[in-house]
This record gives C-alpha cells, structure tokens and sequence, in this order.
C-alpha cells in the first residue's frame, strides 16, 4: 500500500505541474468583461483599503476601469452609465459593481498586474493538499483507487473549467474544506458538533462573497437542521441550528456591509438585468447544461448520494439527505435561470462529491475495522486447527 500511495501522490503532482505550466501562461487581458471588473474590485481594496467596499464609479480618478474597456475597444469605454457590469443603483445615486467584494479581495492579496496565476496556483496547490489528505484516509486497494481518480480529475478541473469565471478558483478551495468538514460533522458524535457546524456555516457564509448564488450551498443544511428541530424540539437541535445561521451570517457580513454601502440595504442586490429575471424552464438552457461537464459531474453526485444512502450508519443517511437536499435546490434554481455559463453548477457538484469522497473514505475505514464475516471464518478455522493439537492432557 505504502508504494501504491507514493505512486499515487507522484500522479497528483504530475497533474499539479501541468496546472502550473498552463496557468504560468494565461493572460489577465483577455477582454472578458467579468474578468476587468473583477480586478476593478481588486484595484480598489489595493487604493483604499476596506473602503474599497464603496465601488462608486465616481471614484474612477485614476481611470482604471475605463483604461482596461478602452484596451479591449469597447465602444463606450468613456460612458459610466454603459459600464459592463456595473448597475444605477437609485437609492444610493451610485453606478456600483454588481459582483460581491470576496473574488475582488482574494485578487488583491496578490501583486496587481499579476494576480490572477498566483491565485490559481495556490487554488490547484490547495487541490493537492486535500487530495493527499483524502489518500491518508484511504485504507484499501478501492478506496485508494477511488482517490486517486478524484483526486486527479479535481486538480484538473482547477483550470477547466474554473478558468472561465475568477470567482470559481477561491471557491472551490472553500467547497473542499466544507465538504472535509461536512464528513467529519455527521461521522464525529463528541461535543465538537457545534464547532464544526459553526465552521461549515461560516465557510459556505465566505463563499458567498466570492459568488452570490453560493448562498444555495447553505439550502440543504438549513433544511436538514430546520426538520431536525421540528421532529427533536430540543435544546440541542435548536443550538445547531442556531450556531450554523449565525456563523452564515457572519461569514456573508462582507457582502451584507457593500450591500449596505452600494445599494442602501444590506438585503438589496447590486445585481440587474438578466440575474433578476423570474425563473422560468428555457429548453435551450436546459441542453446546455445537458451536454456539459457540469451535468456529468452532477449526475455522479446524485448517484453517488443515492449509493450513500443504502448504509444506516456512521452518519452516512444524514449526510446523504444534506447533500440530495442541497442538490435538488441548486438544481432548481439553475435549471430555471435564464443564463447558462460553464461553471454554474460547479461549486455544488464540488461541495457535494468532495463530501461524498470522505464520507465514503470514513464509512469503508469503519467496515474495515470492524470483524466481518471473512475474518469470523478465519478464526474459525485457526480455533478447528488448534483442537487438532490438543489432546485430554493438553498439547501433544
């Protein structure tokens, strides 16, 4: 096994390397629109600090934005009103950004003019980390297999098809931690719970300042523990849930605080146009996401959670309902918004198989130590061979 699993390792930072090689050659310019205003979010923590919350355009003094519109051609680099995305928001007088400020911060830990390959060099590195972790987990010749495949094909999706959005990258580094801790909340039965739902609130609360429609990643959490309360009625259900809401709200603060600073509400989006539109079946949306990476990947979650559920124990049915739970919702949301993109659906077809990976690990780690029915005839058949040796008297 110890050969299997240096082999293993090897494989995963073959795959790290050529991650690296590729994403050492990407470009910051090229000309997509969600690309600019991110890094204009960026460039406005880099020039004033936390106040940089305040995405006013009106505080352009520098011309950052319209620099990189007018290098791209865009036809009306110079009128703020036709800004790409960018909203009027009337209540606070104010054409603002309408992403929330977290994909923006995590660029602007970085040197600007070169911050979107560090940032996907630590998001693949973060890959590994917990692709290996995955492997200390892994206590057969199956489950190691089963690492190694998903543990490669996760390192790979880093750059596609993460490339296509730079809200994706960090994302994905808080889908993997979740879905650890997820596994570990439902397998542990100690006192811990509460940190640990505490900590998957607030992380999946982060999330959704680095994209908006990460806040469904809350919904099968929030279902779970709302029906555990209903049915249990207790201290201790009502405190898990208490703990997760809170710690989400906290984690969202960020986006709430630019909510309140741009849209004047903290409850008010900053979004317009076709994000606002009422949900609604769109066929051609819907053979899209059919023919897509996302949905293969979405398929093998919804299968693989149906398999969790057929084992009653080590948490395996709770973390089965969260996860189908959180897939149906997220489902339903997508499936019925009007815009189809290549990593829509990714962070909760990642969150949920990276929580599978080590439910699963957990669930195979427990069957193997416990004394089945192969080890129950070997002992039988070592206890036959020694009463051929003894005799009345004891051993011949």
């Amino acid at each position: 096994m110890k050969l299997i699993k240096l082999l293993c390792g090897i494989g995963f930072l073959v795959v790290l390397a050529s991650n690296i090689s590729t994403i050492s050659r990407w470009s910051e310019s090229r000309g997509v629109y969600d690309d600019i205003c991110y890094l204009r979010q960026a460039h406005l923590f880099k020039l004033f600090g936390l106040d940089g919350l305040n995405t006013d355009l009106k505080r352009e003094d520098d011309q950052y934005l319209a620099n990189k519109l007018k290098e791209m051609d865009y036809p009306e680099w110079n009128v703020t009103t036709r800004a790409p995305c960018h909203v009027w928001m009337e209540k606070t007088k104010k054409t603002v950004l309408q992403y929330p400020p977290g994909t923006g911060f995590m660029l602007a830990l970085f040197p600007e003019g070169f911050q979107v390959i560090p940032l996907y060099v630590l998001a693949s590195i973060v890959m590994v980390g917990f692709a290996f972790l995955a492997m200390t987990y892994a206590s057969t010749l199956a489950s190691l297999a089963l690492v190694a495949v998903f543990g490669d094909v996760a390192i790979y999706l880093m750059i596609n098809p993460t490339k296509a959005s730079y809200s994706v990258a960090p994302t994905m580094m808080v889908c993997a931690l979740a879905g650890w801790l997820t596994a570990k909340l439902f397998a542990d039965r100690s006192r811990h719970r509460l940190v640990l739902l505490a900590l998957v609130g607030l992380l999946i609360g982060l999330s959704v300042n680095l994209r908006l429609p990460n806040l469904f990643l809350s919904a099968g959490y929030c279902l779970y523990l709302a029906g555990a309360f209903l049915l249990a009625r207790n201290r201790e259900t009502f405190l898990q849930g208490a703990a997760f809401g809170a710690a989400l709200l906290i984690g969202m603060a960020p986006t709430l605080v630019a909510n309140a600073i741009n849209a004047g509400s903290p409850f008010s989006t900053t979004y317009g146009g076709q994000d606002l539109a009422p949900p609604e079946l769109d066929a051609s949306v819907l053979w899209q996401y059919f023919r897509d990476v996302q949905f293969t990947l979405l398929a093998i979650a919804a299968a693989w959670t149906a398999w969790l559920w057929r084992f009653n124990r080590g948490g395996a049915r709770r973390v089965a309902i969260v996860l189908a739970a959180n897939l149906v919702v997220n489902l339903i949301f997508f499936m019925t918004h009007p815009i189809f993109t290549p990593y829509y659906i990714m962070p909760i077809d990642m969150l949920t198989l990276w929580t599978l990976l080590f439910a699963t690990l957990d669930l195979r780690g427990r069957a193997a130590a416990e004394p089945g029915v192969p080890q129950l005839e070997e002992a039988l058949k070592r206890h036959r061979r020694s009463m051929i040796h003894l005799g009345p008297a004891g051993p011949r």
